[in-house]
Parts: structure tokens; sequence; C-alpha cells
């Protein structure tokens, strides 16, 4: 007799339908030469980095979906340890840092996803996304073969990989992962690190560790070409990629970097790449047997915080790419890109299974033709910067210099990477509609309390001799107080000497701030010499050493100094005597009175007493935070703060870190601010730089306030903490929106794409090509330069006027001519 049915219960039920329907939809992930295959199917993967950290949730939805729209089937992101980390085994995975979080927007949108744990990643984030609480283990070295290090990084790695897991986000599981990355550009520094058995070695480990995660999908490793581990691909990350292979038989070519842009520093313009190159550079790669691409940043975002690197860069990320700081879409770049992407998918099944041949038509001109199923495909490139040249090929075709021509039929040509059919569109920045500023707001003030620092009592601890920052500080702050004593009798006139590796320092003598100084950019070891009185008894010498992130890339960047450690610290005398004040004993305290108060947040009860005397305020103060109410902008579009008149801080709204900001570094003058042609390779260091904006103007003047910072219908509060003595009285609040169209088409017959930023389809609203947020007057078709290789080998218009967008590549003169002389902004651009 059978047995009776078992009722299960309702819950268990359910339980077991959904984990066979997360069997039914897993995904299986294998390679070959050619490709990635994905269930059994080898596909081309375009992929955009987007970073989680430096966005916000309520942001990731539009930008995952604009990059959807753009052509892209897979985001890549970093994973950013001291985020997760601050504190050991303090770990942070709320607002944006919930990475669970966007891995399943990601998967929402029906998109693959490219996981790059590092831990190491560079990505010109504060200590390379290393925590700064590794140093205080004994016997720790970063990056090679030791145990303390090797634990920390597998014990992360891990934390991560089950986070993944438990949400089912690897490909196996049904979730969007179908790549992972270890370690980060490691063989950019292997040579360099003066113990190749252990870099060799902790290279191995680092591979093996990660294939023990069982994570069901294959590992990478970018810019590892030599020394490379048997189980995992590497890749290339560059400018340029399609000269490059792998050097292992049976794996797909990959290129996990394609520099859309470059990173901004605070004493540099904007750096900007045409949207020329960029396709050129995509075009060759898939050309020559490319698969799986890349753009480094698809959107940069916002160093928000304290998690901007360098030292010296930016709050802004906006990498000049496709989709701007704010998430609003860069014409013509996105649209250009788009193109190439839908004819690269149309083609698909041809270049990832096809047989190809590769043709030399002389110096600099190849034609490949890739056959499969009884059709073929063709790319002309052209890498002469000087001439178009002409190519038979079932007719006669001109092929612009620098570009490449693909026909889908081998007959005719269907797109060339230098003529641009996308229009040129302008962002401009309108005032806040809903008050008048910045007339409207109304600032009160407190000064910094800095009375405790005054003396040398009352410190977290003592000790003699000068201490490093970073490893002193944990880097919980930007800020370090150095603080001695000394007796003297009777009156007598000093010059006070401090040698620091410092970014920049404040000396305070009795109570008195004596002096102050930063760094060049790149130097980062200054002296601060001032001249000081000492009174008859007890004298205090307190020194505020500050640091503006910290280094990210190079060969044991960790172990680079920061602070005023060994000093020497001396009183020099006019006869030629010195008091020598190196050895003594020092009180350390790490942050500022307002940190520990946390005056940013604002709360009630705080007994936190803000001045206000009519309104008036004082000005060029330093040590100073200042506060004012505002009123959210109406509608949707981008908000952006005007810092303009402020000198150097910190900024919040309702208590959200905007990041650092200051105005007052003026960005250096350089040759490229007056040349963009965008025939020939980029260059981010050195001579042949091109097509950078905002010369001689602050380096960052407009920061981001996403709008999930804002408070509809109720005032919101922010609060600047002004370190160096600036005037708040000009700031004001603008909206980022799209401007009138700007567009031309140089050849009847030839279709112009019009689209607004948002990414519908508009015939009267469109944006600038590649402005960067803080260079509202950046000319169209701007050029970026490339990564140097010691880091990592990384316009107006108006409605009416005559934009460059052009179905064809214009002369050399025309060129000049363009570029030099933009069309006139709209009136309501903020120049």
């Amino acid at each position: 007799m059978a047995a009776a049915p078992v009722a299960l219960p309702f819950l268990l039920l359910t339980a077991l339908a959904a984990a066979a329907a997360a069997v039914a939809s897993a995904t299986t992930v294998a390679y070959n030469d050619r490709a990635v295959v994905i269930d059994g199917q080898r596909r081309i993967i375009l992929s955009g980095s987007i970073h989680y950290p430096r966005s916000t949730p309520q942001m990731w939805p539009d930008l995952i979906n604009k990059a959807k729209e753009g052509g892209l089937n897979t985001i890549e992101t970093y994973v950013f340890w001291n985020g997760h980390e601050p504190r050991r085994r303090q770990y942070n995975f709320e607002g944006n840092y919930d990475i669970v979080r966007f891995f399943k927007e990601i998967q929402n949108a029906g998109m693959h996803a490219i996981l790059r744990i590092g831990p190491y990643i560079c990505g010109e984030w504060n200590y390379g996304g290393l925590p700064a609480w590794l140093r205080d283990i004994p016997g720790m070295q970063f990056r090679l073969h030791n145990d303390p290090f090797e634990r920390e990084m597998e014990t992360f790695t891990t934390l991560i990989v089950n986070k993944m897991k438990e949400a089912n986000m690897f490909a196996g599981q049904g979730g969007p992962i179908i790549l992972a990355q270890i370690e980060n550009e490691y063989g950019n520094i292997m040579g360099q690190l003066k113990n190749n058995q252990s870099a060799s070695q902790y290279i191995h480990w680092c591979a093996d560790m990660a294939n023990k995660q069982k994570v069901g999908v294959p590992w990478i490793m970018c810019q590892q070409d030599n020394d490379v581990p048997h189980n995992v691909i590497n890749t290339c990350n560059g400018f340029y990629c399609h000269d490059w292979f792998p050097n292992r038989t049976g794996v797909p070519k990959i290129w996990t970097e394609n520099w859309t842009g470059w990173f901004k520093a605070w004493d540099k313009p904007d750096f900007h790449r045409t949207a020329e190159d960029i396709a050129f550079a995509v075009a060759m790669f898939f050309q020559k047997r490319g698969s799986v691409h890349n753009y480094y940043m698809y959107h940069g975002g916002t160093n928000f915080g304290r998690t901007s690197g360098g030292p010296y860069i930016t709050t802004s990320y906006d990498y000049d790419a496709p989709l701007d700081e704010y998430g609003n879409i860069r014409q013509p770049k996105y649209g250009h890109l788009k193109d190439l992407h839908n004819l690269l998918k149309s083609m698909e099944k041809i270049l990832v299974h096809g047989e190809y041949n590769d043709t030399s038509y002389g110096k600099n001109v190849t034609v490949t033709k890739y056959t499969y199923g009884g059709s073929s495909v063709c790319f002309i490139n052209n890498q002469f910067d000087d001439r178009d040249v002409n190519v038979t090929l079932a007719g006669t075709h001109l092929v612009p210099a620098w570009s490449v021509s693909i026909l889908p039929d081998c007959k005719n040509v269907a797109y060339n990477t230098a003529k641009i059919k996308v229009q040129t569109s302008v962002m401009v920045k309108k005032a806040n509609s809903v008050e008048k500023e910045p007339e409207a707001l109304r600032w009160s003030w407190m000064p910094e309390n800095l009375k405790p620092f005054m003396t040398d009592d009352h410190g977290s601890f003592r000790q003699t001799g000068l201490l490093e920052q970073i490893s002193t500080s944990t880097d919980q702050s930007d800020y370090l107080w150095y603080r001695t004593s000394l007796e003297h009798k009777g009156e007598g006139s000093y010059t006070l000497y401090v040698n620091t590796t410092g970014h920049e320092m404040y000396a305070f003598v009795n109570g008195k701030l004596v002096g102050q100084n930063h760094s060049a950019n790149g130097a980062f070891v200054f002296q601060l010499q001032s001249p000081v009185k000492l009174q008859s008894g007890k004298n205090y010498v307190s020194l505020l050493s500050g640091t503006v992130g910290l280094k990210n890339y190079g060969p044991l960047f960790e172990l680079v100094p920061a602070g005023i450690v060994g000093g020497p610290v001396k009183l020099l005398g006019a006869n030629g005597t010195a008091i020598d004040l190196t050895n003594s004993s020092w009180s350390y305290k790490s942050g500022l009175a307002g940190e520990h108060r946390q005056i940013h947040l604002d709360k009630p009860g705080s007994n936190s007493k803000w001045w206000s005397h009519n309104g008036s305020i004082p000005v060029n103060r330093p040590f100073t935070w200042y506060k004012t109410t505002f009123a959210a902008p109406a509608g949707e579009d981008a908000v952006v703060v005007d810092l303009l008149g402020l000198n150097k801080g910190a900024a919040w709204v309702n208590g959200n870190s905007l990041g650092r900001y200051w105005p007052s570094y003026t960005a250096a003058e350089m040759g490229g601010c007056h040349v963009c042609d965008y025939r020939g390779k980029f260059k981010a260091e050195g001579d042949g730089i091109r097509c950078l904006t905002g010369c001689g103007e602050p380096s960052q003047r407009f920061y981001h306030v996403p709008r999930s910072f804002l408070r509809a219908g109720e005032p919101n509060t922010l609060v600047l903490f002004e370190e160096a003595g600036g005037d708040p009285a000009r700031a004001a609040f603008h909206t980022v929106a799209v401007g009138p169209v700007c567009v031309a088409a140089a050849e009847v017959g030839d279709d112009v794409t019009l689209s607004c930023g948002g990414g519908a389809s508009s015939p009267a609203s469109t944006w600038p090509a590649s402005a960067s947020p803080g260079a509202d007057a950046a000319p169209t078709r701007a050029a970026a330069s490339p990564r140097p290789r010691s880091r990592r080998s990384r316009t107006r218009a108006s409605a009416g006027s005559r934009a460059r967008s052009s179905t064809r590549p214009r002369s050399p003169a025309q060129r000049a001519s363009q570029a030099s002389s933009p069309c006139r902004p709209p009136a309501d651009t903020l120049l």
C-alpha cells in the first residue's frame, strides 16, 4: 500500500519553490580563447565602472539604467575595504556602502556584474582602499607574502564573498556576477618591491586564496603580465589595449579599464578625452579579438567624506565619463559610444566565432575580416594621426586619420569612430528658484575651540620624539596635534622652523597662530618658518599637521610618511643659537574639538552655541564653523553648492558629508588648455597634453548635493568648517539642468540623433560634450590625457549656434578653429 502523502507546511513549500527557481535560473560561466562563455554561448561583454560609494543608493537605479540604455550589458565596481571596515572588525554596509543592494540593482536591470574585490584597489581612493589600522598589527607588510597581511586580506575577501553568496549574487546562484577580481595592478610594482621572491609568493597566494572561495565564476588579475598564476586570467588596463594579448593560451582578451578621461587634482585643470579617441580605441580592441571591455569610469561620481586619495585628489571624481558626476548624460560621448555598442552587439556571433584575417595596407593601415556562417564583417583602421587614407574594399572608402571604419557586410561603412552623428549639448547651472541666493542665506557661526590644544596637557598620550601621523591617528581625521612646552629665561625672539612630510601645517605659540603653510602637490615635504616671541617662563608650542588624502599608488606607498615625523622642530635665534625641540616630550591628540563634538550633525541640545549678530559674521577667520539653512531647489535636476569665496575645509548638508572643499586652490596654466585635437595618443603628464579646460580657475568650485541628502518642504542645513579663513557670503545653491540644443549636421543626408540629458528623445534639450561639473565652459570634444605609467599608464554651445556635432571629420584647420572658438553659452550658464 502506498504511504499517505505528507502535508508540507506552506512556508517550507515556498522555500522549496524559491530554491528550485534559483537553481533553474542559475547561469554557468566559462571561457575560451575568444570569449567569456555564458550558458554555453560566447558573449561580448560591454561593461562600465560605477562605484557605489561615489554615488547614493537613490542614484543607483538611474545610473545603471542609463548604462544599459547606452548599450552596456555589465557593470563593474571595486570593493572598498577601508569604507566597509573603517575600524578592525567594525563593519559598515549601510547607505552608499550597501554593496548587496547595489548588486541587486544591477540584477534588477537585467545586467551582468564584475566584482573587483582587490582588496587593494588604487582608484584614487584614500590609501588605495587599505585600512590604516593595518599598520597597527605587528609584523605587517602590505601586499607581500606575510601572515599578518594575508590573514587580514583573506578575512575581508571571505566576508565579501560570503555576503554575495548569502544574497545569491554569483552567476551560478542566479545572480549577476560573472567575473571576480583579486589584487589590482600588482604587476606594475612587483619589480620595484626589492623582494621578488616574496612578491611572487604573495601573488600566487592571492590566486590560490581566491579560488578556494568557490565562487563559481572565473577570477581575473589586471595588469599582471609577468608571473601570472595559472588559475587566473590576466587583463589589460590603459587608454589603448588593442595590441595587448594575455600571455596564456585558451583565455579571452579582457580590458578591465579603458580610461574615459582622467582624475583631477586640486592644482590641475580638467582633463578631457574625446569621444572620437575612445571609440577608436574600443573599435581597435574588438578588431583585434577583444571580447570583454570595461570603461573606467562610465560614471565617476563624488569622493564624499574623506575618501579621496592622491594626495590632493579633488572631491569631484567626474572623470569626463559618459555619465557626469551628477549622473547626467554627457554628449556626444554617451551617444557616439552607444552607436558603437549597438553595432558590436549586432555582430557578436561573427566576432566571437568567426575566422579572422588581418591584411596590412601599408604602414599604420590594417583591414581585418571576420567570417562565420556565410557572413562577414570588416574593420579598417587608420593609425596615422596626420592623414586620411583611401582603402579599396568592395569599393573605395575614405578612412579619416586616427579612426576605424566598421563594415558589417564588408561593403558599406556603418560606423566610423571619427564621425560623430550625435549632438553636442550643454549643461547649465541655474540659481535656486525657491529662494533668492546668496542674499537669502542667513549665516551663523561658531569658533573652533582651540583652547584645549594650546597647551601640552590632556593629550591622548605623550612620547619623546615626533611620530608619524598616519599610524598615530589611524587616519581617523585629517588632523593631528603635536604639542610640547619649554622653559625660557626672559623674553626672546626666534624663528620657529618645522620640517614636515605632512600636507599642511598650522603653528601656534602660546595660543597665538604664528604661521601656516601647505606643500606643493607632489612634493609633500616642506618647511614652515615663522617669527615667534617667547615669554619668560613656560612657553607652549602647538603644531597642527593636516593631510589631504593619503597616497594610493606605487611600490610601498603605505610607507610614505605623513606629519612631522622626525622633524626637526627648532627655535632659531638671531645669533645662530638654536633650541631643538625634536626630541622633547610631545603630547598627541587626533582631530579637532568640533569633530569630536560632531558639530556637523547640528543636533538639538548639543550645547553648540551658534552666534549671529543681525546676520553679520566674521570672515577670513581661520578655524571657524558656519551654518545656514536653505530650501531645497525645486524639481529633480541635480543640485550643487557653489563655494567660491571659501578657502579650504569641509561641508555637510543635513549631516551628510559633501567632502573636502578647496576653491581657493587655482588650477595651473598648462599648454593643453589652448589646443584640442582628437588625433594621436593621450598623455596625462609631460609634453603633449591637450584638451584641458579650467586653467587658471578654481580647481573645484561646485560640490554635489545629492537629492537624497535634501528634505523637501522644510529647512535644510548647510554646515561648513572653514579651516584657513574664507567668506561664505557668496555661497549659493544651483541646479544642473539641460541647456538648449547646439547642433549642426555637417552633411545633408546624415542622421543626427538628439537626446536629452535624462536619456529621453528630445529635439530641443541637450548638453555639453565633455564638460566636467566644475568646468562650466568646457569646450566640446575635449580630450583627456592618459594615466601616467608611473601611476597607471592613466564648449559651449547655445541655441542657434553651430555645435561641433559632426558627421565628417574636420580638417586640422577646422579643428583648431572650433577648439578655440566654441559656441557661446546660454545666458544662464555660470562662467
